[in-house]
């Protein structure tokens, strides 16, 4: 039996995150990189490479695991369907939009993939999506995921609940877009 490297954008990316969080062990200062701050200088090159790189980095362990352990379970279905480089502007688009949403409207720093996260996890929901039709299942994780979020949003956690809903609403607009099309 041979290794397959069936979803290059899923696993590079899961490697990229991890090979972050790694180094970040060793040397803390490189998580800066990968952390969209609540302030930003229009003259500062790093501050828009910020904008989506906080998508790579990760708080610690768990934070990575939780993350990718959906990504992984989500992602090689959505890229075999839609495609590497579509699932990769996706995922670009879902975190630069979290990141500049982030800047106008909080007061407190990003990273992590949970926007990516819930993007995957509506636009899994949509992919029977077919013309006049929309999936139950679809109106079910809306609502299940808004509402835990909605909840979430009252709790001192130090989550973004508001990239989980930005998240979301890319995934479900992504669908939408595509509207159950393959690559």
């Amino acid at each position: 039996m041979q290794l397959q490297y069936n979803s290059p954008v899923v696993l590079t990316y899961t490697f990229i995150c991890t090979i972050v969080l790694l180094i970040s062990s060793f040397m803390p200062p490189v998580m800066s990189l990968f952390t969209v701050y609540p302030t930003m200088s229009l003259t500062n090159p790093v501050d828009y490479f910020r904008l989506f790189s906080h998508a790579i980095g990760h708080g610690d362990w768990a934070h990575l695991f939780g993350n990718f352990t959906l990504i992984l379970l989500l992602g090689p279905m959505l890229e075999e369907k839609y495609g590497s480089a579509n699932l990769l502007t996706m995922m670009f688009l879902t975190a630069l939009i979290t990141g500049i949403l982030n800047v106008i409207f909080f007061s407190s720093g990003l990273l992590g993939a949970s926007g990516i996260v819930f993007m995957m996890i509506l636009l899994s929901s949509m992919t029977n999506l077919r013309q006049g039709r929309l999936p139950l299942t679809f109106l079910l994780v809306v609502i299940l995921f808004l509402g835990k979020e909605i909840v979430n949003i009252f709790q001192n956690n130090n989550v973004s609940e508001f990239a989980h809903i930005v998240g979301g609403v890319c995934g479900a607009v992504f669908g939408f877009m595509e509207g159950g099309n393959k690559k």
